[in-house]
């Protein structure tokens, strides 16, 4: 009787025989697709790495056609492609994020940046960058990978890593694929040779697996003597999805969240059916993973992402008549460095075979002397003697010098002209590499250098679009894996590092708020609030730019040493030897606060101190008016008007000399009347004639 359990495991078969027969259609396809141009970039790479030991860079049929003739390897070709190489390591990439909407923010996107500048550091990026720009330049394309793992072995909470490809050439992404970045590729394949202890040791259900028929139709066997061939297989499932702008039964308030993201099927139906929501159907995208060794899937599991994890980095890719042509900077280079090492070889092979004797004489007239003519080359003779006559008394020619060996002409035009060609192909003059060359001026040197950046400009651009698309899986995954409160560190770009708590549960993207002792101010981060735009900035490095800037404050203080005390803190902070921090400490506290944008400026200044002394005069006329309304009680309705008036005047005076505005004062009569209103009259009452209070206690008992 089959049980429920057996129907689950053959539906479970089904499936996985399903994947392995589609991952073997899919590989043939990539596999065939790219076997052209794999077998070039082979070549390429190898050639690359040409000497006199391995002579990769002399082809096959030269190599038996010579024998054993001179075969030098002057590998040139390899410092062209170190000057790009180098030059990329040296302007290293910074990946920037911008706000763009839905709640985010500058200050988030600063945190966003700095998250991602930490990731790269603890992965050592700029190291895998520099890796993958090697066969990028040398074959056509490189790959590096982002990965997942736990923080460490005592924790729970996983990071985010990047990690370098080791052998390109283990890679295979969807052929059908369009974007430069390669994000919208649907599966790819990354192949490895696990040792086979390691394997047996992490599959032990699995040991016979790999000698069975494998993905690949060209080979029959993964397993060797002392590794298992396994394969990564990424595939794009599709999943349908509704995006729904419903009002949120609690907030009352209209948001855009996907059906799948309320759990409450009943909840989620009830505001499906309410007439005032919209609905799109949209289709998400799940990245599945399978490591597949020989015909079966041996471990499988969700990616958290949307993109498959592997950013690649292109040299020079098009499709020609169908056909993938892909190459780097060292294709253009073979023909000329091949010329090159021919005409090395046959100026050394040319020059060896010329004499080397430095006499012809005959046998009769060296013949008693014979130790001193071989030993000529050796020793410095003042005389050389030889027999002039014969036994019979004939004239015996005297030895004569050859001249010495002589360098072929053609040989030495032919590497003149390797060597111009060579430069003409990578478009890398001698100013590119730091010689001297006819171009004197600084001006013309440096356009030649910028013609030499232009022509291989194309590689730096595509490492800025696959750091852009690194950019863009990270913050694709920080959501997921950053999916509790956690506190993790971010990374300055001048190498400080600081904490930030992450928090999904926050209502915004970006916080400031007192820690719960009060002592210190915690930056709260929602990484899930909030739509941002990636793209990588390539530059020099930061210790570059700090040292530019050293260069340029030290300058500029050299022409003008009175800016010593306004920038002189500033050029010891852009220093890097010791001390140089407690330097611009002391040299801060005596830059002037003005120069800081603390203090006022002159005319604020000026402006206070008229203030202050009107609104001192103005309180003094306030106190006499406020006399003034006593001692006037019962008194002449004409004086009262006179002393009005006066005390009018007065403060027209006072206005005009202090030249303030009728805004000024309208503010500050407003602030007076007020203060006014809070004290009391009484000792000003206090203060005037007896006979007032007489007056005023006389009116009380009326009244």
């Amino acid at each position: 009787m089959t049980t429920f359990s057996d129907l689950d495991q053959e539906k479970a078969m089904q499936a996985d025989d399903r994947i392995i027969a589609e991952a073997k259609r899919r590989f043939d396809y990539a596999e065939t697709y790219e076997a052209h141009t794999r077998q070039l970039e082979l070549e390429d790479l190898k050639f690359a790495y040409g000497d006199s030991d391995n002579q990769w860079q002399w082809p096959k049929d030269i190599q038996d056609r010579l024998d054993k003739r001179v075969r030098l390897t002057i590998n040139k070709a390899r410092q062209h492609c170190l000057q790009v190489i180098n030059d990329a390591k040296q302007n290293k990439s910074s990946i920037k994020v911008r706000p763009t909407g839905n709640g985010a923010t500058f200050k988030a996107a600063e945190i966003w940046e700095g998250l991602i500048r930490h990731i790269e550091y603890q992965s050592s990026a700029q190291a895998v960058y520099g890796y993958a720009s090697k066969f990028q330049v040398y074959a056509g394309v490189g790959y590096w990978r982002v990965v997942t793992d736990y923080a460490n072995d005592d924790s729970f909470d996983q990071e985010i890593f990047i990690k370098r490809v080791k052998d390109p050439k283990s890679v295979y992404l969807d052929p059908n694929l369009v974007e430069l970045d390669a994000l919208d590729a649907k599966w790819a394949f990354v192949f490895d040779d696990m040792p086979k202890e390691d394997f047996d040791e992490q599959y032990p259900d699995f040991r016979q697996v790999a000698s069975r028929s494998t993905l690949s139709t060209s080979s029959q066997s993964w397993i060797k003597d002392k590794s298992v061939r396994v394969a990564e297989y990424f595939r794009c499932v599709p999943k349908s999805d509704k995006l729904l702008h419903m009002t949120d039964p609690a907030t009352k308030q209209r948001n855009i969240v996907r059906a799948s993201k309320i759990y409450d099927e009943q909840l989620r139906q009830q505001i499906i059916d309410d007439p005032s929501t919209v609905v799109r159907d949209i289709v998400d995208t799940q990245v599945e993973w399978y490591l597949i060794c020989g015909d079966q899937i041996v471990d499988r599991r969700k990616w958290p992402g949307r993109y498959i994890p592997i950013v690649r980095l292109l040299g020079d890719e098009i499709e020609i008549d169908s056909r993938l042509e892909r190459s780097g900077h060292i294709r253009y280079l073979k023909d000329p460095q091949r010329m090159y090492n021919y005409m090395s070889s046959a100026n050394v092979e040319f020059t060896a075979l010329q004499g080397k004797t430095p006499y012809i004489a005959p046998k009769q007239a060296v013949e008693k002397n014979l130790n001193d003519w071989r030993m000529a080359n050796q020793k410095n003779f003042s005389v050389l003697t030889y027999e002039h006559v014969d036994e019979e008394g004939n004239q015996i020619p005297a030895p004569q010098r050859q001249e010495p060996p002589a360098v072929g002409e053609a040989f030495i035009q032919g590497l003149q002209i390797a060597q111009q060609e060579m430069m003409m192909a990578s478009g890398q003059y001698e100013e590119s590499f730091g010689q001297r060359s006819q171009a004197i001026s600084g001006k013309a040197i440096n356009e030649r250098e910028r013609q030499g950046d232009n022509a291989t400009y194309h590689f730096i651009d595509q490492l800025g679009i696959s750091i852009t698309a690194t950019g863009k899986i990270i913050m694709d995954l920080v959501p997921k894996i950053y999916d509790v409160p956690r506190v993790t560190k971010i990374l300055a770009q001048d190498g400080t590092e600081s904490d930030v708590t992450i928090n999904p549960h926050n209502t915004v993207a970006y916080l400031q708020q007192r820690s719960k002792d009060g002592k210190d101010i915690e930056n709260i981060f929602n990484p899930n609030v909030g739509k941002y735009w990636v793209q990588a900035d390539i530059g020099p490095a930061y210790a570059t730019q700090r040292q530019e800037a050293f260069n340029a404050i030290s300058q500029i203080i050299t022409a003008n040493k009175e800016l010593s005390l306004i920038v002189g803190d500033l050029l010891f902070k852009s220093a890097d030897f010791p001390m140089a921090d407690k330097i611009a400490e002391r040299l801060e506290r005596m830059v002037p606060a003005q120069a800081k944008g603390e203090g006022a400026t002159p005319q604020e200044q000026e402006m206070q101190a008229n203030m202050q002394a009107l609104t001192k005069d103005l309180q003094t006329l306030l106190a006499d008016n406020a006399k003034l309304k006593i001692q006037l009680k019962g008194k002449d309705e004409m004086r009262d008007i006179d002393s009005y008036k006066a005390l009018t005047e007065r403060m027209s005076i006072l206005f005009r000399e202090h030249q303030v505005t009728p805004k000024d004062i309208a503010a500050m009569l407003h602030d007076l009347m007020k203060e006014e209103h809070r004290v009391s009259l009484q000792p000003v009452v206090d203060a005037n004639d007896p006979a007032l209070e007489k007056d005023a206690a006389e009116e009380q008992a009326q009244s």
